[in-house]
C-alpha cells in the first residue's frame, strides 16, 4: 500500500513538473515575428481604411487590405476601440519618433519647422477618427495623456535646440504650441489640396512668429 502511494505521489509530482514546463514560456514568451507583422499590417490597413471610409468600416474590408483572415483581426483587436486605439498610438509614436531624427539631420530651426508641419499633417489625416475619439468611449480616454506625453517632450528639445540656437523665442510652452497646430489644423480650411495650402500658409506665419523677437 506504502509503495503504490509513493508511485501515486510521484506520477502527481511528475505531471506538476510537466504543467509547470509547459505553461511557463507563456508566460514570459514575446509575440512571434508574424504575429507582430500581422498586427502592423492590420493597423496600417486600418488606418488607410479609417481614413476613406471613416471608423464604422466594416473589419472584413480591413482584415482583406491587410491580407489577413478576420479571425487573426479580431485575435489582436478584439473590439473596434482597440483597433482605433491601437492606429492612434501607433501614429502618435511614428510622428513623435521623427523630432529626434530631423534634430540629427538639420539646423535646429529647420528641424523644428520641419517636426511642426509633421505634426501639422497627422492632426489633419485624423481627422477621421476624431468623431470616435470624442465618443465619450471610456476605451478613450487614456488618448489625450498618452498623446501630450509623447508629443510634448518631442517639441521642448526641438524648441530648447532652436532658442539655443537663436531660431525661436525662449518663452514658447511646446503644450500651448501643439494645441494651437492642433486647433488649426482641425479647422483651418476646407478638406483638399487648397484647405491643406492654406492650413500650411496659416503654419507657415506660425513658425515665423516664434522667431519674433530673436537676435539676429
Amino acid at each position: 500500500f506504502r509503495v503504490g502511494k509513493q508511485r501515486d505521489g510521484q506520477r502527481n509530482h511528475d505531471r506538476k513538473k510537466v504543467a509547470s514546463a509547459t505553461n511557463a514560456p507563456h508566460a514570459t514568451r514575446t509575440p512571434r515575428a508574424d504575429a507582430l507583422r500581422n498586427e502592423d499590417a492590420l493597423l496600417e490597413a486600418a488606418k488607410v481604411v479609417f481614413a476613406k471610409v471613416g471608423v464604422d468600416a466594416p473589419v472584413r474590408e480591413i482584415a482583406a487590405q491587410a491580407g489577413v483572415g478576420v479571425g487573426t483581426l479580431y485575435r489582436r483587436f478584439p473590439t473596434r476601440s482597440d483597433l482605433v486605439v491601437g492606429v492612434f498610438k501607433r501614429e502618435v509614436d511614428a510622428c513623435a519618433a521623427e523630432a529626434p531624427k530631423l534634430a540629427n539631420a538639420h539646423p535646429p530651426g529647420e528641424a523644428l519647422s520641419r517636426w511642426l508641419k509633421r505634426y501639422c499633417q497627422f492632426i489633419v489625416t485624423k481627422k477621421g477618427l476624431a468623431s470616435a475619439l470624442h465618443s465619450g468611449d471610456p476605451a478613450f480616454d487614456a488618448l489625450p495623456a498618452y498623446f501630450r506625453s509623447n508629443f510634448e517632450p518631442a517639441l521642448t528639445d526641438l524648441l530648447a535646440a532652436a532658442a539655443k540656437a537663436g531660431e525661436a523665442r525662449h518663452d514658447v510652452d511646446a503644450y500651448d504650441l501643439l494645441r494651437a497646430i492642433g486647433n488649426l489644423a482641425s479647422t483651418g480650411g476646407k478638406d483638399g489640396p487648397d484647405g491643406m495650402e492654406h492650413t500650411y500658409r496659416m503654419l507657415d506665419l506660425m513658425i515665423d512668429g516664434l522667431r519674433f523677437g530673436t537676435p539676429r
